[in-house]
């Protein structure tokens, strides 16, 4: 996968947000698993407006 920016506001990229999820074991909740990327990235916590993206970039992850 290419590295690309999904945050704008915090220049948090795809590689940044995969690497908060490394000690992740499972993806069981979306909500749970989204406030952890948060707190280790500060993603989602300027504007907001990429918080759908960082969805769908959590879930490509955890789904592989």
């Amino acid at each position: 996968m290419e590295n690309y920016t999904i945050c704008n506001c915090k220049q948090v990229t795809y590689f940044d947000v995969e690497n908060a999820l490394h000690d992740c074991a499972k993806f069981e909740d979306v909500e749970a698993t989204f406030a952890h990327v948060q707190q280790v990235t500060h993603c989602s916590t300027g504007c907001g407006g990429c918080h759908d993206k960082i969805l769908v970039a959590i879930s490509q992850i955890m789904n592989g």
